[in-house]
């Protein structure tokens, strides 16, 4: 142990070793292979930040693992043969692996002659590297197999000797099927197979590891050591830190971190399995190139002890973004190396490329595994979609915090699919990417189809009905091509903070506040604003910005509310990191996902048809757009003409559209690491919990605003508008990423941002609801969740790494969609993607009174569009024309306006609503006493004699006959059976022509109405329906039939949350 410290620590070993350090990328993951353009563009990229290798194995293109033995063809080996000459031109060398272990004969000499005949083709187009895998394959010989060899560890051994000599002794991988601690059988030091390599493999072939786990949080030098020891050689790490095949909701743009390059001369070398999507991993392999260059830890680094002391926080949060300067250049830090990643990244979006086909995450969706305790087996998608998981009772990982059994068979069943019942995953299409991007091959493409019992499990359709292909992706220019004054201008943009003037600041916050409430109950409220939410002048909000500016960067926030009177609120936000810091904390990573998103395999254009049962949800979110007027002089005195002005605003506007190196980091801390969330990911988490538990400061609002306001009162305002901005600094985002000039990039990052763009839009919905206190002192006992984040044990056992990242599914975002309270909503988060990257936008937020012309006009025309879109444009008599808003909505915006929440567009029009009263007994009551008297004098029944009322429009004569005889009828009484347990009563309207735009809108609404119910105290909520289009509407929102009324018809739809 002595020994390897020491050489540890001797510069000319690390030195020496590099030199014959493999260092490069591996395309090994499940799901969409990459195009021939981007493996070029790999290569180029390799060349240019000091890598050597690549790795030629993507588990779903053709002939490479389901039809291993098919010989390519001219067309193929044309385009292979030109991969391979262009790696040589860049100084890259090219391994072609073959992954033949699905159905493979060992003790067979055909089978071997087969796979020899295979490589020495590939020999022929100059490659002179090559790789054997025998991952994610059944353990177990065949009968005839087991007659020849004695293991199976022996049968590998002896093909794969075999093939190495035949070839010539080329640089060869074997990737072993035992390839981690945790699939080692039984243990690490007692398998036999891992034994059996060690003595008997070539001892020239390199074989990869994988660490501890499939997907290893940290890998350490003792593990290297105990792996080294068996395998009799230094192990090449095929490392899956940024693989995201196994996560619909996740990619990961993290720096390179947990693998100390103190490793490196004990490594033969470091191959990085990252995301599917190509353009998503600049920061993982030029992060793993700058770590490859250095040999030392900065976290281990004693000397780096005075930095931590100057530029940390007593939490470990950097409050300053590490330079150059502060460290040797052989130091690796993961925040100095995300940074130059970024730099190196932003210029890319800037080149003009353009991608054609449908939005799509390019591998399938994938069951959960219920979690046993202790050790939870799971599918391990990153590497096989049908083996398991296990772990060696010998393997050294970090102490795992305690957990309740219940608790996590529960996050288990919050991971799963929406459905109970078990869903089988969807097979990938098998691709020939060398052919082309949009090639899917099918049985009738082989000229000879595999036959045997194991081929025929994989067997591929005669055709593929999920098409999870992209198209073809036109030439575009080089990257070097592209300003580098993107990176100089836009990277060192940073706030100028200022005092915050907290007196002039409360007075304004309670006075807009409370204007604000009192609009929904005065008619003469018109001139105020139309947004409940935005409660600070112009000028305030220039003096809010440090407070936001700190909390974008106040990580820990107190998770349950503070006593007053030992530490009350301040209105002093502690500035504790920079707004460009990337250091995550060390508590902070997620657990699972509520559901995986439909849309990633949805491809918009594609001729496959969506269930109409399966309304999906679509999380498009906006900002808020400030419309500012500026006053200037005339032309005449102003040494700037008008015209100038204008040119100068336009170029103005037009930078701030562009994507900047801020942006980026932002990005980033949305999609970190498998087991840890980004600083700004923990602060929407950590923000929006502080601002739901804390939110019964706000019930005395009202009643105190004469007086001075209350400083926790002040504080929680202040930072419900930081959270607004924040929350609007990721729609800014979303905007930058679609419009972006390389629409390459554009696709494959827009459905990631869009998906937790969406959630926060409902979390900020929500916060606006809340901040107008209508809701009882004892909101935290309704909203506090039951498996969240911040459930007691979760989070801990996410960060610890002990479990596989593909147990907690859904990354922040699932983190972010669970903190909304409607803990049986996991079908309120599935949706569909938008056809195209789009930068319109739907805002949520709650009603005001000067909405209700607007909401009566969505109203009438959601009626009358119900069965066609010809209807839309109906004429309504005079008298008749509110007829449909007072029968449907109108009661409720009248005597529970608290509970409505409407949605409008970019351009600031209504197109949809969500009404609701939280108790249906008590609303009736209001509605015979306050609101059916001004009905029946609004509509007499002597209306229903004038035939001219009703004649011109036949189809809806009977559902307005129906609507006047209600007005005469107060008699009505929910029945108990609905009452009981679906105390709430809802509305939802939203326009049809909004809804192809965003197919989620309706789930949107519905959700936050449900979260504003439950804050109440309201866990279940009914439609009482009696027209059979409003029927279909409400069951495709997840509502379920609960009671037919026997004599009316009228059929009641219900769900819990």
């Amino acid at each position: 142990m002595e020994d390897s410290i020491e050489k540890c620590t001797q510069p000319e070993i690390v030195k020496n070793n590099k030199k014959n350090f493999i260092c490069g990328v591996i395309e090994g993951f499940y799901g969409r292979p990459w195009t021939m353009e981007q493996r070029k563009d790999l290569f180029r990229k390799l060349k240019k930040w000091g890598m050597d290798s690549y790795v030629y194995a993507p588990k779903d293109d053709y002939k490479h693992r389901a039809y291993w033995r098919e010989l390519y063809t001219v067309e193929e080996a044309d385009h292979l043969s030109s991969l391979i000459s262009a790696a040589k031109e860049h100084d890259v060398v090219f391994y072609y692996a073959l992954s033949p272990g699905l159905d493979m004969t060992y003790s067979s000499q055909k089978e071997i002659q087969t796979l020899k005949r295979k490589l020495d083709q590939v020999s022929q187009f100059g490659c002179e590297a090559f790789a054997l895998l025998f991952d994610d394959i059944e353990a177990e010989l065949s009968k005839v197999d087991k007659e020849v060899f004695q293991t199976f560890g022996n049968a590998q051994v002896s093909v794969t000797n075999e093939v190495y000599t035949h070839l010539g002794n080329p640089k060869f991988f074997f990737c072993p099927t035992q390839y981690c601690s945790s699939r080692a059988i039984p243990t690490l030091h007692d398998s036999e197979y891992l034994n059996t390599l060690g003595s008997k493999l070539n001892h020239d072939i390199d074989i990869m590891w994988t660490g501890n786990k499939v997907i290893s949080k940290i890998i350490t030098l003792e593990s290297i050591q105990e792996i080294t020891e068996i395998l009799r050689r230094p192990p090449v790490i095929w490392d899956n830190l940024h693989a995201n095949d196994y996560d619909q909701k996740r990619v990961f743009l993290g720096p390179y971190s947990g693998r100390s390059p103190e490793l490196i001369p004990h490594l033969r070398g470091v191959m990085t399995n990252p995301n599917c999507e190509f353009h998503a991993n600049t920061i993982a392999i030029h992060s793993l190139a700058h770590w490859s260059k250095c040999s030392m830890d900065s976290k281990v680094n004693s000397c780096l002890a005075d930095i931590k002391l100057e530029t940390e926080n007593e939490d470990g949060i950097s409050s300053e973004e590490p330079t150059d300067c502060r460290l040797s250049k052989n130091i690796y830090h993961p925040r100095i190396a995300l940074k130059s990643a970024i730099a190196e990244w932003l210029p890319e979006f800037f080149i003009e490329k353009e991608a054609w086909g449908p939005i799509s995450k390019p591998q399938p969706q994938v069951t959960m595994v219920l979690p046993i305790i202790p050790i939870i087996p799971s599918i391990n998608t990153c590497m096989s979609l049908s083996t398991t998981t296990t772990t060696s009772t010998n393997t050294k990982t970090a102490t795992v915090p305690e957990v309740n059994t219940t608790q996590l068979r529960a996050l288990a069943d919050v991971c799963s699919t929406v459905n109970s019942s078990a869903v089988n995953p969807i097979s990938n299409p098998v691709m020939n990417s060398l052919v082309s991007p949009t090639k899917v091959v099918t049985n009738d493409d082989i000229l000879n189809p595999i036959t045997s019992s194991v081929a025929s499990a994989i067997e591929l359709p005669k055709t593929i009905p999920i098409s999870v292909v992209s198209v073809p992706i036109m030439h575009a220019k080089t990257v070097e091509d592209v300003c580098q004054s993107h990176i100089d201008n836009e990277q060192h943009n940073t706030k100028e903070n200022t005092p915050l003037k907290t007196d002039d600041i409360c007075t304004e916050i309670i006075k807009s506040h409370m204007e604000l409430s009192e609009v929904q109950h005065d008619d003469d409220s018109n001139n105020k604003n139309n947004d409940n939410f935005d409660l600070l002048e112009e000028k305030d909000k220039s003096e809010l910005l440090p407070i936001i500016s700190n909390l974008e960067e106040d990580v820990i926030i107190d998770e349950k509310p503070q006593d007053r009177e030992s530490a009350s609120l301040s209105t002093d936000i502690v500035n504790m990191t920079d707004e460009n810091n990337l250091s995550p904390i060390s508590t902070g990573n997620e657990p699972m996902e509520c559901s995986s998103s439909q849309a990633s395999q949805t491809p918009p254009k594609d001729e496959r048809k969506i269930n109409s049962e399966d309304i999906i949800m679509a999380e498009t979110t906006s900002t808020n757009e400030c419309n500012s007027n500026m006053q200037i002089e005339s032309s005449e005195s102003s040494p700037i003409s008008n015209a100038d002005m204008k040119d100068e605003e336009e170029k103005i506007l037009n930078e701030d559209a562009k994507i900047k190196a801020e942006d980026l980091f932002l990005l980033c801390d949305l999609f970190y690491l498998p087991f840890e969330h980004g600083s700004r990911g923990i602060k929407l988490l950590n923000e929006f919990n502080w601002l739901k538990t804390n939110a019964n400061v706000l019930c005395e609002l009202k009643k105190s605003a004469a007086e001075s306001p209350k400083p926790e009162v002040v504080e929680w305002l202040q930072r419900a508008e930081a959270f607004s901005v924040l929350c609007d600094s990721v729609q800014d985002l979303l905007k930058k990423v679609a419009n972006c000039a390389n629409k390459e990039i554009c696709h494959d990052l827009f459905s990631y941002i869009w998906d937790i763009g969406g959630a926060l839009i409902l979390l900020n919905a929500f916060v606006k609801w809340l901040s107008q206190g209508h809701f009882p002192p004892n909101i935290c006992s309704f909203t506090q969740g039951s498996f969240t984040w911040f459930s007691k044990g979760w989070k801990e056992t996410f960060q610890s790494g002990d479990q596989e990242p593909w147990v907690f599914r859904g990354g922040l975002t699932a983190d972010l969609q669970r903190l909304m309270p409607v803990d049986s909503g996991n079908d309120l988060f599935l949706y569909k993607l938008p056809e195209l990257p789009t930068t319109d936008c739907t805002i949520l937020r709650p009603y005001t009174n000067i909405d209700e012309i607007d909401v009566y006009k969505v109203c009438t025309k959601f009626y009358l569009t119900l069965g066609t879109v010809e209807d839309e444009n109906i004429a309504l008599p005079e008298k008749l024309c509110e007829l449909i808003s007072d029968s449907l909505v109108g009661s409720y915006i009248t005597l529970s306006p608290e509970f409505c929440t409407i949605a409008f567009d970019s351009s600031k029009n209504v197109i949809g609503y969500a009404a609701a009263a939280v108790d249906i007994k008590q609303f009736v009551r209001k509605v015979s006493i306050c609101w059916l008297p001004a009905m029946q004098e609004k509509y007499p029944k002597s209306v229903l004699d004038n035939s001219e009322l009703f004649s011109a429009n036949k189809k809806f004569n009977n559902s307005f006959t129906r609507m006047i005889n209600d007005f005469h009828n107060s008699e009505y009484e929910c029945p108990k059976e609905v009452s009981n347990t679906y105390s709430g009563i809802v509305s939802i309207a939203v326009l049809k022509s909004s809804l192809t735009a965003d197919h989620a809108l309706v789930k949107r609404l519905l959700t936050v109405t449900l979260a504003n119910l439950r804050a109440n105290g309201c866990f279940g909520v009914h439609v009482r329906l009696s027209d059979a289009e409003q029927v279909q509407y409400y069951l495709k929102a997840g509502f379920q039939e609960i009671f037919r009324d026997p004599l009316t018809k009228e059929l009641y739809l219900g769900r819990r949350f």
